[in-house]
């Protein structure tokens, strides 16, 4: 689900969050990004991919709280804010775009120590299918996996 992207001339976060349909608090997140000054030309970034197969896209609005969101969708609350690189006492703000799982997948957010083989468990999957559904893992603690059940 994530993959190697190098910065070209003239990019920043925002072209980089358009052409590859995240958002940039995501790629900060993924990226450990804290200051945006010191992006540069051929600069390696983890980009997410595949997102339109297995998220839908939610435009929070005035009012929204991710309870809120989560129970309109019927998901775990906890896992749309670690989807979306918050925790659950963040703040949500009108026009932030936030990723919906979309039915039909299992989702797991990877934890620190974890091994492929045990994530192939958790999914009760077989490795070929896990590996086509991810082809880029890095086990890194916060990585999101996903199974199509």
């Amino acid at each position: 689900m994530f993959e190697s992207y190098r910065l070209q001339k003239g990019e920043d976060l925002k072209d980089v969050a358009e052409k590859f349909h995240t958002t940039v608090k995501t790629l900060q997140d993924i990226n450990n990004l804290y200051y945006l000054d010191n992006l540069r030309e051929d600069m390696e970034l983890i980009v997410p991919t595949n997102a339109k197969d297995y998220f839908n896209y939610y435009v929070v609005e005035t009012g929204d709280s991710l309870y809120a969101i989560a129970r309109k969708y019927n998901i775990n609350p906890e896992l749309l804010a670690s989807m979306n690189g918050l925790n659950m006492e963040d703040y949500i703000y009108p026009n932030q775009q936030l990723l919906i799982p979309k039915n039909g997948y299992s989702y797991y957010i990877t934890a620190e120590g974890d091994t492929i083989d045990e994530v192939i468990k958790v999914f009760k999957s077989n490795e070929e299918k896990f590996l086509k559904e991810n082809p880029t893992i890095y086990l890194m603690a916060g990585q999101l996996l996903v199974n199509k059940k």
